[in-house]
């Protein structure tokens, strides 16, 4: 099993900017890659960013492309979300989670930690 823990989010201004923390552990050299998700009020999950935990595959959702970037760093067993030029529309509660090697779903999940952008 992967346990993961968010956290860095809280209550920024339009413009601004916050990185996410998500740090792993447990059976973290069987991880094949990890993502962020997001959940507003009334709207379904929706995916944003995902890394291969080598760092060499990164994937973004249209709305957050050359605005927020993804990195891992293997050795802390953490993975971060750079956010930049935050909207309104990014306010959620934002989640990481792991896919194994052997598995093609994103199996374990943290807590998530809660985005609020104010206009």
């Amino acid at each position: 099993q992967v346990q993961l823990v968010e956290s860095g989010g809280r209550l920024v201004q339009a413009g601004g900017s916050l990185r996410l923390s998500c740090a792993a552990s447990g059976r973290t050299w069987n991880v094949y890659s990890v993502g962020w998700f997001r959940k507003a009020p009334e709207t379904e999950r929706e995916f944003v960013t995902s890394i291969t935990w080598s760092g060499g595959t990164t994937y973004y959702t249209d709305s957050v492309k050359g605005r927020f970037t993804i990195s891992v760093d293997s050795a802390k067993n953490t993975v971060y979300l750079q956010m930049n030029s935050l909207k309104p529309e990014d306010t959620a509660v934002y989640y990481c989670a792991a896919k194994m090697k052997d598995r093609s779903r994103y199996d374990y999940w943290g807590r998530g930690t809660q985005v609020t952008v104010s206009s």
